[in-house]
């Protein structure tokens, strides 16, 4: 199934479909910044594992959460002073942050590195869903096999039929993935480089 919804004016009614799949351990495929994600409640261990079957990825890869704004991450994620100025001036924006894991966060999704990823998207209907939903989103990009990102939802539909139960239509537009920079250590250090500046942390 393919649902239209306005990018820049998310449609709540249509918002509201959205998180009643995601809330009965449905996977969704959504837009953020910088691609489209493939993504779940973090809390169900049934969408995790569709998530990582679709994806085959084993359990020891890790995945992102994607939050509406910085005022919940401190529940998931072991956050210093230094950490909140860095997270306040890049975020919303196209950076994944790694960070060292609370105790909130289930065990399903965590590494034996016991991090987590920490996306806030520059984009209005993945920040209206995750504040819907109340928690979390959990994301991971949307790719063919041989790594290729894919753009148009109407060829995502069709590729992904009958393995998600929605795709979020929200338009067109080139994906990258996002930079991931790791805060775990005393100094930044850029684990990939995407669409997000990461000058200031070399």
């Amino acid at each position: 199934m393919i649902l239209q919804i306005n990018d820049t004016h998310p449609q709540p009614r249509q918002i509201a479909k959205v998180v009643q799949i995601l809330r009965s351990d449905g996977v969704i495929i959504y837009p953020t910044d910088t691609v489209y994600g493939l993504g779940c409640d973090i809390h169900s261990k049934k969408a995790l594992d569709k998530v990582r079957r679709i994806k085959k990825m084993d359990d020891k890869r890790p995945l992102s959460f994607v939050f509406a704004d910085l005022k919940s991450i401190a529940q998931y994620a072991q956050v210093e002073d230094s950490d909140y100025k860095i997270l306040r001036r890049y975020l919303p924006g196209p950076y994944t942050f790694v960070l060292k894991a609370t105790r909130l966060v289930p065990r399903i999704v965590l590494t034996k590195r016991n991090e987590v990823g920490i996306r806030i998207p520059d984009n209005k209907v993945c920040q209206a869903l995750v504040t819907e939903l109340g928690n979390p989103i959990l994301s991971s990009s949307v790719r063919l096999p041989d790594e290729e990102l894919l753009w148009d939802p109407k060829e995502i539909e069709k590729i992904y039929k009958g393995q998600v139960e929605l795709v979020i239509d929200a338009g067109t537009f080139m994906p990258e993935p996002s930079s991931v920079i790791s805060l775990v250590d005393e100094a930044p250090v850029v684990l990939r480089e995407g669409k997000g500046d990461v000058t200031p942390f070399l």
